[in-house]
């Protein structure tokens, strides 16, 4: 591929290096740009990180769902920074979460490891969730009083975060935080309000793993996060 004449300069160097850690082309870099870092204020932060450990302590120990508890290895809470301006929230822990005890460590999350960089973002800026905190066995779909007793949590999370942006990784987690039936095709790349944060809908990065055909629009949506978050990254 030639090299890109872009105005945006950033948006030249994030989209060379999506490009490149996804080995669908070749790019060539005009001009090097230095990451954004996030710097919050320390008082924030730990007020936040206080009020997120409290929150963790009660969600461990929780058992409102008699099988989840039951077969789960771990209760996958969470995690990231905890004043982040931008928090990914998925569908449930899957068998490496379980395992390990953090959300989107297996395939699926080494490729949104990937998607957040393509943004100029480390992993540790961000903060990273799911829907349900346990495992459904055998990674079935969540049950509907499984989603009641859990997505309080979810909420509680954000309402601590306060996250300017949310991202909704796939058709689950769009439908629980909007409380729609939409399909993921018709709702992505569009923000919506959720009690005063921004949520993009997007494409679940499993789902990008067997169709990488899609990973474009997934960029087009990383883009329209990147500029709404401006500076507050």
């Amino acid at each position: 591929m030639k090299n890109m004449d872009a105005k945006d300069p950033v948006e030249a160097e994030l989209f060379y290096r999506f490009l490149k850690e996804e080995g669908i082309g070749e790019i060539y870099r005009t001009q090097e740009t230095p990451k954004p870092q996030a710097n919050p204020a320390p008082a924030a932060a730990t007020g936040a990180k206080n009020d997120l450990l409290m929150l963790r302590d009660t969600v461990l120990k929780c058992a409102k769902c008699a099988e989840l508890a039951a077969t789960r290895k771990s209760v996958v809470f969470g995690s990231g920074n905890v004043t982040a301006a931008l928090m990914f929230v998925g569908e449930a822990p899957g068998y490496e979460e379980d395992v390990q005890g953090l959300p989107f460590v297996g395939p699926a999350g080494q490729l949104l490891t990937k998607i957040i960089e393509s943004i100029g973002l480390e992993r540790k800026q961000v903060f990273i969730a799911n829907v349900l905190k346990c495992r459904p066995p055998q990674n079935r779909t969540p049950q509907p009083e499984e989603i009641l007793n859990c997505e309080p949590y979810l909420r509680e999370q954000i309402e601590r975060i306060k996250p300017r942006v949310l991202c909704a990784l796939g058709t689950f987690a769009a439908q629980t935080l909007l409380k729609t039936g939409e399909n993921i095709s018709s709702m992505r790349g569009r923000f919506y309000d959720y009690h005063g944060a921004k949520l993009l809908c997007t494409y679940h990065p499993a789902y990008l793993l067997r169709n990488p055909g899609e990973k474009r629009k997934v960029w087009e949506d990383m883009k329209k996060i990147r500029q709404e978050l401006g500076e507050a990254v």
